[in-house]
């Protein structure tokens, strides 16, 4: 298994010339890279607007999010079809971000599921914050079992788990590798 690095731009570049002037030195800075796959994950507005050239093998097109629906009355959603449609291989799903703007993990099911039916590979970040530290396995498991509810083992071979401790994020509080290797080998444990 060759390690999967993925770059969530969030809400930058600004332009479009300062996301491609991004999008270039990202891809001068992996040419030779070997044996790792690298996503890159711009605002919607850019995913379009990216010239892979030469790097197609080593550089995939992923999106920051996206809804259930193929289709419909739905303003301002982005489909998974649509994406799969403007080159995406990656979906992230469940972003801490997100979460904290209200999705639930019945909602991050539904957006697996529709990924998955689109033949895009879904990252699933899952994680605790601070208050949920003493309780890390149950939080993780809380999310993983409900997130991937009906998803079949066939299916799993297609997802990915992107671990993002909720407390390290922009708080100046790292996490150490002391603090990832539990919860590694607790979600490594979870699956096998």
């Amino acid at each position: 298994m060759k390690p999967l690095i993925v770059a969530n731009w969030k809400c930058n570049p600004i332009t479009l010339q300062e996301a491609k002037k991004l999008f270039n030195s990202v891809k001068k800075g992996i040419k030779n890279l070997k044996n790792s796959e690298v996503v890159i994950c711009p605002p919607f507005v850019w995913l379009s607007n990216l010239d892979f050239g030469e790097e197609k093998s080593k550089l995939q097109l992923g999106a920051q999010d996206c809804f259930w629906e193929e289709r419909g009355a739905f303003t301002g959603e982005i489909s998974p079809l649509m994406l799969k449609n403007s080159g995406c291989q990656y979906v992230i799903i469940g972003h801490s971000e997100k979460r904290a703007l209200g999705e639930t993990n019945e909602i991050i099911n539904k957006k697996i599921k529709a990924v998955l039916k689109n033949r895009l590979k879904p990252i699933l970040c899952v994680g605790e914050k601070e208050e949920e530290k003493e309780q890390i396995k149950e939080t993780l498991e809380s999310q993983l079992i409900d997130g991937l509810k009906e998803i079949s083992p066939e299916q799993m071979n297609n997802l990915v788990i992107a671990y993002e401790p909720v407390w390290a994020i922009g708080t100046g509080n790292f996490c150490s590798v002391d603090d990832v290797l539990p919860v590694c080998l607790m979600l490594r444990k979870f699956f096998f």
